[in-house]
């Protein structure tokens, strides 16, 4: 079996995404820096901290001797994409699979997130692939204003539902993208709200890794 050592920069996603990798053969290891993520919202962006924060997990993965190094985190896909060159161990961006998809089969995407440090690499990422698959595509920003500090207050419900609201007020699309892997579990009920294909990032990903 091969292993994933998965790099997480923040708490909330270790326990569901572990559990989802459980149902596939890998082995995995979790290495968890939850003071990144907050940095990056603090922040607005990406900060040399940051960057020197991943590169450290990364070689940390590295020595472990994954077989693959799984960055889970949108926000700081860029710096997998810079250091990905660096060391031996394949780093694989949780959401690639998710915006090749989308760019393979659609015209019009609109990418849901919460946050704008997890929006705008994401949106950055469906573009890149577009050209490089040399389509045209249009990327729709479909921010969901309020529904992190409703999350951060403790209120599930009320994250759920700004999503919710968010998804249905966005109209003429071919299909959504979930910026943020932690939305997987609101994936079903979303295609239901949208009538239209909704993506979240980590089975796709993983079906990917599988074959």
């Amino acid at each position: 079996m091969k292993t994933i050592a998965a790099i997480y920069t923040g708490k909330g996603l270790q326990e569901p995404l572990y559990n989802l990798i459980s149902q596939y053969p890998f082995k995995q290891i979790s290495i968890i820096d939850d003071s990144i993520i907050g940095e990056c919202i603090q922040a607005g962006e990406i900060t040399a901290s940051v960057k020197n924060k991943m590169e450290g997990l990364y070689k940390a993965a590295d020595m472990m001797c994954a077989d693959i190094i799984l960055n889970t985190c949108s926000s700081v896909g860029d710096i997998a994409d810079e250091y990905a060159q660096n060391i031996q161990t394949p780093i694989i961006r949780i959401d690639e699979a998710m915006a090749e998809t989308a760019v393979q089969n659609h015209k019009k995407i609109a990418v849901v997130a919460t946050l704008n440090t997890t929006l705008e690499p994401t949106m950055r990422l469906i573009n890149n692939k577009a050209k490089k698959a040399g389509k045209q595509v249009e990327v729709v920003n479909a921010l969901a204003q309020g529904a992190f500090e409703a999350l951060v207050a403790g209120n599930l419900a009320e994250h759920d539902e700004i999503i919710k609201r968010t998804v249905a007020g966005i109209k003429g699309v071919d299909c959504f993208v979930l910026a943020q892997a932690s939305m997987m579990r609101m994936e079903e009920k979303l295609q239901e709200t949208a009538g239209i294909p909704v993506y979240s990032s980590p089975r796709l990903c993983l079906e990917r890794l599988v074959k």
